[in-house]
């Protein structure tokens, strides 16, 4: 991932930062598209998870839409260049000045998440003089198959109207005349590796969009959210997903009438192997027990190894490098076989939690080593703080 001349530049940068590769997002967003309109699939990218200008802009040009879930979302997906058109707003807790915000912008659908909203959201529009277009999303009750803490689609969810309120929820559009009724949504969680999954969401979308159906609704989108998952693992071997394999369930399980449209909202799959976070070693500790790499970067900078103990590939990339400037290894094929030794790769934070990873076997490591956690693009700089009243992450690009 990084050659000589990228790892020469890390040297003149103050860290922590973020490194974006725009070569490689600009290879995902190609291939992703390239899948969709292979079957005239509509994708919008999840905004949540990574809203770096710079990442936008060619998400933008890539011709995707804005999947926004606050009011500022929508604001800045439109400062950015995403056509009104292009943009969704969901987010089960909406508040009227985010609702008023979208209004006044002609966005192109609000993804409604309870009943009560559907009344607030035909109030608002009514008081606009606005016909709102929405679609409701439902709760499938499909198992993702993923962390507990980014399953979104069982029951037990805040997120969604669950599929007993059906009912209610259809009178609930009848009588809203401020508002059109344009399709039915589905997002059932994250970091879903398991393509079966989309499967058993196939079969439930076919489902409701049928019930709909046999009460006079004639749907015009099926939005099944997003949720494929990457390789944290390999982040090189497999840099960009098989969007093919992804979109061909799609394709081939749900039962598309003549006019519908499908909508995606991808988000992780698109940036998150783009990015990563670097990081220099400020201490290291070596005890009977443990050996302890202090970084620079802490959970202030990156979140998900904190939050949902998520795993990140952990590298030290002042080793293995024939780089000026930078500690060499021998790499003649005389050469012994290297030591590897285990650390806890800890932050500065004052948290017993602030650690990327436990036990993580690298180069012996000193002082001033750079250090690159992988596959950070998604989920990492917008989760930034500034606790401790940190100091706010910055980005290097690519050239």
């Amino acid at each position: 991932m990084f050659n000589p001349d990228t790892l020469a530049r890390f040297q003149s940068v103050e860290t922590p930062f973020y490194y974006y590769n725009l070569q490689l997002l600009q290879q995902t967003l190609t291939a992703c598209k390239t899948a969709a309109d292979k079957y005239d699939f509509h994708v919008h990218y999840a905004m949540k998870a990574n809203f770096n200008p710079r990442v936008l802009e060619l998400i933008r040009d890539a011709g995707l839409g804005a999947d926004c879930v606050s009011g500022n979302e929508v604001r800045k997906a439109a400062e950015i260049g995403f056509g009104a058109d292009k943009i969704v707003f969901a987010g089960v807790g909406k508040s009227d000045k985010e609702i008023n915000q979208a209004l006044d912008l002609d966005i192109f659908a609000f993804n409604v998440e309870s009943i009560q909203e559907i009344g607030i959201l035909n109030d608002l529009a009514g008081a606009k003089g606005k016909r709102a277009k929405v679609a409701i999303r439902i709760n499938p009750n499909v198992d993702a198959q993923t962390h507990h803490n980014i399953t979104t689609g069982l029951e037990e969810n805040k997120f969604g109207i669950n599929q007993w309120e059906l009912s209610d929820c259809a009178e609930a559009l009848k009588n809203a005349e401020n508002l059109e009724f344009i399709g039915i949504h589905f997002h059932i969680g994250s970091q879903i590796t398991d393509l079966n999954v989309f499967k058993s969401l196939c079969v439930k979308v076919n489902e409701i969009d049928q019930w709909f159906s046999e009460r006079g609704f004639s749907l015009k989108v099926l939005n099944v959210g997003g949720g494929l998952g990457v390789d944290y693992h390999h982040p090189d071997d497999k840099a960009i997903v098989s969007f093919e394999d992804y979109f061909t369930i799609f394709d081939q399980f749900l039962e598309r009438k003549p006019g519908q449209e499908i909508h995606f909202e991808l988000g992780r799959a698109l940036v998150a192997q783009c990015g990563s976070l670097i990081s220099r070693v400020l201490y290291v500790k070596n005890g009977l027990k443990k050996n302890f790499l202090i970084l620079d970067a802490g959970m202030t900078e990156l979140m998900r190894p904190m939050l949902y103990q998520a795993y990140h590939k952990i590298e030290n990339i002042s080793e293995g490098y024939k780089v000026e400037g930078i500690r060499k290894k021998d790499e003649s094929l005389n050469a012994e076989p290297e030591t590897l030794t285990k650390y806890d790769v800890v932050g500065p934070i004052c948290e017993s939690t602030d650690c990327f990873g436990k036990e993580v076997e690298l180069p012996e490591s000193r002082r001033g080593d750079l250090i690159a956690i992988r596959t950070a693009g998604a989920y990492g700089e917008v989760m930034a703080s500034k606790y401790n009243l940190r100091e706010g992450v910055n980005s290097v690009y690519s050239t």
